[in-house]
């Protein structure tokens, strides 16, 4: 019996969305899938059969090929393919990856791998369940069983898709392996990165992005941009996905803002005087503002920010955009209609109040004290011309860094140039007047191009090796590099008076590089004198010695 795989974690996006629109998410993705690939095999059957013909004419052989794979749950299957390499037993007694000039390829093989014509059969693995049109790459089980454990519990909760994220970055995967030893170049240097998008692919997705993903492979496909890097964000957040949430989503609430406050104003107007407008008037109205209101915001870029943490600016520019789009529907009104279909006053004042609206519902969870900091901030930080610092992280602790390098004391010694973020749904957005450049992959490109002097590690949760990959990442450039959510833990743990916390206070600077700074024998010292008094039960002296140790550590920050 095949085991059930349940991954620890739901989508970023199920973390707050209750059971059952997740259920409706799959039921969703799963008609599609059947819809899609139904309809694929029906249109692609005459391709099909010119394909298999030229396969028959081209070398001896079946025209499919069918391998095993590992699928949900762990259930085994075969996948179909049109058949690329000679029917001999070299070709199966040879290595399961496959590299460029492989001998193994038949000539039309190697036109149909590079077309990626040869994984269309697979529309019918995802037509009976065994596959799905997106998905991770199934692989070949030898190879899923040298997977992580947690690594194979989340890819195998899901089906295995047509294409991929990963499929996408690595769509000339087999120029890739030119080299003698494949199996050790694909484990070391190719399948570690592969999961990793796979992973982050699971964290981020739903039904919408699955159509990025379609849409993106098609894209990569056409000769002229097959050879052009594909920026990560843009795997899993695609043009469709930032449409329909930065625009789609917003046009229609904005719709139903402007559809109450035309008929507040309505009201308003009906009590000074007779009023001709009717239901429909009323629709159209709103209609045109919100459209014209959206437009104006599309050319100004306040699609792009983050109005969680939007600083007052960003409200003064909303406000600019909801009177350009009266303004606008008010001289449409008057001169291509060719005459007054509505009231100018009703229209002036209900477009007054949906810019309020418009105001109101983009700064819903925010503070008056919090727009007035920020907004002192961002005055200073344009002013700053210190050294460049780049912000890893746009969460809460992300917000917290770029608060404290807006302050007095530190914004005439630094300038925020930006920051990353690994969720796609962020890149482009601006968090607190600060722009997200792009994602971690996109550090070395930044630090280059904009001469970034301090790197700011602002990421509360993460995972070990994500957060070991990020450092070594940062590191290769040997500039200054901070782990706030250490020095944040390390302040917190060193306040509270008990000897756990003073243990965890020293564990978390030891592993926050004091040993980069000080010697061997020096860490060893203190870690010993430290253990001695809270076996004495003296915490208030090893208080003392941790602040000692600390201080130590500061004198040495410039190797930070």
């Amino acid at each position: 019996m095949a085991q059930t795989y349940i991954p620890q974690y739901k989508s970023e996006l199920g973390q707050n969305t209750p059971d059952f629109f997740l259920r409706l998410d799959e039921a969703f993705r799963r008609l599609f899938d059947i819809f899609a690939a139904a309809l694929g095999l029906l249109f692609l059957a005459p391709l099909f059969c010119l394909v298999g013909i030229l396969i028959k004419r081209d070398s001896p052989g079946p025209v499919f090929y069918r391998g095993r794979r590992v699928g949900k749950d762990g259930r085994e299957f075969k996948i179909l393919k049109f058949r690329t390499m000679y029917e001999t037993p070299t070709s199966y007694a040879g290595p399961k990856i496959t590299a460029d000039g492989d001998v193994r390829i038949t000539r039309l093989g190697h036109w149909l791998r590079d077309t990626k014509l040869n994984e269309l059969p697979q529309l019918w693995n995802v037509l009976v369940g065994e596959m799905s049109l997106v998905g991770p790459r199934p692989e070949d089980p030898e190879i899923a069983a040298s997977w992580p454990a947690q690594m194979r519990t989340d890819l195998l909760s899901v089906r295995p898709g047509l294409t991929s994220p990963a499929s996408i970055a690595y769509r000339d995967e087999e120029k890739m392996l030119s080299g003698g030893d494949l199996l050790d170049d694909y484990f070391h240097d190719i399948l570690p990165s592969k999961l990793r998008l796979d992973r982050l692919y699971l964290r981020q997705r739903t039904f919408l992005s699955d159509i990025d993903v379609i849409f993106m492979t098609a894209i990569v496909l056409l000769p002229s941009l097959r050879s052009r890097p594909m920026p990560e964000h843009m795997l899993y957040w695609g043009p469709i996905s930032r449409i329909v949430s930065r625009v789609g989503i917003w046009l229609v609430l904005d719709w139903v803002v402007a559809l109450v406050a035309t008929w507040i104003a309505g009201v308003f107007w009906r009590i000074l005087g007779p009023l001709d407008v009717g239901v429909g008037e009323a629709f159209l109205i709103s209609i045109g503002i919100a459209v014209l209101f959206s437009l104006t915001n599309q050319v100004l870029g306040l699609n792009n920010i983050s109005w969680t943490r939007a600083g007052f600016l960003d409200g003064i520019w909303v406000m600019v955009s909801g009177g350009i789009g009266t303004l606008a529907f008010t001289l449409i009104d008057r001169f291509i209609f060719g005459q007054h279909l509505f009231p100018t006053g009703m229209i002036l004042v209900a477009g007054a109040l949906a810019t309020v609206f418009f105001g109101i519902t983009r700064y819903r969870e925010r503070v008056i004290t919090s727009i007035a900091s920020r907004w002192i901030g961002s005055r200073k930080t344009a002013l700053s011309v210190g050294e460049r610092v780049l912000i890893i992280g746009a969460g809460e602790l992300g917000s917290g860094a770029t608060w404290l390098f807006t302050r007095k004391d530190f914004s005439h010694a630094f300038s925020i140039a930006g920051i990353v973020d690994d969720n796609p749904r962020k890149v482009g957005l601006v968090s607190g007047g600060v722009k997200v450049l792009g994602t971690t992959a996109d550090i070395p490109a930044l630090v280059k191009k904009m001469d970034i002097g301090v790197i700011v590690f602002a990421i509360n949760s993460i995972e070990k090796h994500e957060r070991e990959r990020i450092v070594r990442l940062c590191k290769q450039h040997e500039i200054k590099l901070v782990m706030l959510p250490d020095v944040m833990e390390l302040l917190r743990r060193s306040m509270l008076p008990d000897e756990q916390a003073m243990t965890d206070a020293a564990a978390r600077l030891e592993e926050a590089g004091v040993k980069d700074r000080l010697s061997a024998d020096d860490i060893g010292s203190w870690m010993e004198e430290i253990d001695h008094r809270l076996a004495d039960h003296d915490v208030y002296a090893a208080r003392a010695l941790l602040a000692e140790m600390k201080t130590q550590y500061n004198s040495n920050r410039s190797t930070l």
